[in-house]
């Protein structure tokens, strides 16, 4: 029985004709001389806290498309690749934590099955009998395969909750494959981290938690709109915000539908291996495109990633990062908005958010309305 094949939102093709990989070699040729002396700077990370925390959400870039994620007390990788080599090509930047090091993992969340996503021997490393690998639909059975049992396969806007973690996988424009004849077998998308729920707690730490779906725009039942919850001496308990990590896309309208579907806070997108363009357009955005996917979906900070690790195309990390700072102050983008990280760098989530962030996040998604 032939396996399903899935697709791009309205059926966008990412196929290209051998005319055109000829044409792209031939441009390789023109563009070999290009100045790659610029190296993706590493950090020296912060094993301590990273082992001992349990409450912040943090964001590591381990490098490419590999984050080491903590979020609502479980630790989690996104497309774990500590590869030296892939193929041909070896890796420029060493990864920001040594696989050994890494504390125990929870999740392993894997956006699609090419071989800079999902390196089988890492997730090995990786993988404990206390893991579980979240796939795209159509992989949990090579994943099974492969050894991995407690893994679990998701569709396009499906949601898992996870502990106090609620996962939900949303879509990419993009492809899969690993062999020759397995185009398409296995979807792709990217991945939204939110908080199950955000408990407040009265002062009087007799009383009981008091969950409500959404107690930052809704009041509390027992709370009158005239009357703020700290007059009623609640206080509300940090909540962590959303994280949404975007895997591996060409730009495409279910950004927006993303952001109007989830309130995205911290946004991981992508902005290497789109030279040239005319070839890659589909498949992966360039720095411009990233900051328009950012602005579509209404996040407060992006963190650039899929750039500087491997030379997947004729782009550099210099003129991906060049452009993108170009392309935000074009935008008035404050600068402290996007978070370029070393590899070892941790961004703390926590405390990222203020007044001013909610007020531009309800202004984006009003205009978006």
């Amino acid at each position: 029985m032939p396996k399903p094949r899935y697709h791009n939102v309205d059926n966008v093709s990412i196929d290209k004709t051998l005319k055109q990989f000829k044409q792209w070699r031939a441009d390789r040729r023109k563009k070999a001389l290009r100045d790659r002396s610029y190296l993706v700077p590493n950090h020296q990370p912060e094993m301590d806290y990273l082992h001992d925390n349990r409450e912040d959400a943090s964001i590591t870039w381990i490098g490419h498309s590999t984050f080491f994620i903590q979020y609502e007390g479980l630790n989690i990788v996104t497309d774990p690749v500590w590869a030296q080599r892939l193929a041909f090509q070896r890796r420029i930047g060493q990864p920001g934590i040594p696989i050994e090091d890494i504390p125990p993992i929870d999740l392993i969340l894997i956006s699609h099955s090419h071989y800079d996503h999902m390196h089988i021997s890492s997730i090995r490393k990786l993988y404990r009998s206390s893991t579980t690998i979240i796939v795209p639909a159509g992989l949990k059975r090579k994943m099974q395969r492969k050894g991995f049992g407690r893994c679990h396969e998701m569709h396009w806007w499906e949601t898992l909750k996870i502990g106090d973690l609620n996962l939900t996988f949303v879509p990419t424009q993009h492809w899969s494959r690993r062999t020759l004849l397995d185009t398409n077998t296995s979807h792709w998308g990217g991945y939204v981290l939110e908080p199950v729920h955000h408990p407040i707690m009265p002062d009087d730490q007799h009383n009981p938690w008091v969950t409500v779906q959404d107690p930052i725009h809704q009041p509390h039942p027992t709370i009158t709109a005239d009357v703020t919850r700290k007059e009623m001496g609640y206080q509300q308990r940090a909540v962590p915000p959303s994280v949404y990590f975007a895997g591996d896309s060409g730009y495409f309208p279910g950004f927006a539908e993303i952001g109007r579907r989830h309130r995205i806070d911290v946004a991981l997108l992508p902005i290497g291996a789109y030279e040239p363009e005319w070839f890659n357009s589909s498949q992966h955005t360039t720095p411009e495109e990233a900051l328009r996917a950012f602005n579509d979906i209404c996040a407060e900070i992006m963190v650039p990633m899929h750039y500087g690790t491997f030379k997947l195309a004729d782009d550099t990390a210099r003129e991906a990062l060049d452009r993108l700072d170009t392309e935000r102050q074009r935008l008035h983008i404050v600068k402290e908005r996007i978070r370029v990280l070393g590899y070892g760098e941790t961004l703390i989530v926590h405390g990222l958010l203020d007044e001013e962030a909610e007020e531009r996040a309800e202004a984006c998604r009003s205009d978006a309305l």
